[in-house]
């Protein structure tokens, strides 16, 4: 099978990667190992790391998960907003306003949302990445939750064992006020890393999975 690279043409300006997050552990949960393998292999990628919901005590765990997640990566941004939570589709003209302050970026790689994700949150971050990036690739992640909207990716960023439990570690390390949660365990991040592992027969076992809607050759 042939191999997509995140590699820019000119081969020497660093990568630009935008990750959107609607709240605080979206990215973490649905990107997280990605983002740690690409910090590895290419430690001088520019990183614009944006989540849109929290509270106070959600945008310190916010901030230190980020921390950690690029902790290898010197040129990093990460933003906090502070829209409420599951209440986007109401206050869609401030979260709009929010991406339009983004367009300066011009990344070359996007994380957001899936399209099809039915939190109402994830799926107006979804929608306003493609309304404001007409010229970009962009990649949805998934988020496992109650509301069974799993669907079937595309793309598949393949995951040795030391960087999924990385990533596990550090979203259980970094979100207490999730723990209460019943999926919130290591198991269900295990599990779906372990299923698209299998899906795309990596060979450290272990992979995440995204939908990639438009790629050129």
């Amino acid at each position: 099978m042939l191999r997509f690279a995140f590699d820019r043409p000119d081969g020497g300006t660093p990568l630009k990667v935008l990750c959107l997050g609607a709240h605080s552990d979206d990215i973490e949960i649905g990107c997280g190992g990605t983002v740690l393998r690409l910090g590895r292999e290419n430690p001088n990628t520019c990183f614009t790391w944006v989540v849109f919901s929290s509270d106070q005590e959600r945008a310190a765990e916010a901030r230190r998960s980020a921390d950690s997640f690029l902790a290898c990566v010197p040129d990093r941004t990460v933003l906090v907003e502070g829209f409420r939570d599951g209440y986007f589709p109401y206050i869609g003209t401030q979260v709009k306003d929010c991406f339009e302050q983004l367009k300066r970026l011009s990344p070359d790689v996007i994380f957001t949302h899936y399209r099809e994700d039915r939190h109402q949150d994830h799926r107006l971050v979804s929608d306003l990445t493609w309304n404001t990036f007409r010229d970009h690739l962009i990649l949805e992640y998934e988020i496992p939750k109650y509301d069974g909207d799993l669907g079937s990716p595309n793309l598949f960023v393949h995951l040795d064992e030391p960087t999924i439990h990385g990533k596990i570690d550090r979203i259980v390390e970094h979100f207490l006020t999730q723990d209460n949660r019943h999926w919130f365990t290591r198991e269900t991040f295990l599990s779906l890393l372990r299923l698209r592992g299998i899906e795309s027969r990596s060979p450290g076992g272990y992979a995440e999975g995204f939908h990639c809607r438009k790629v050129t050759m």
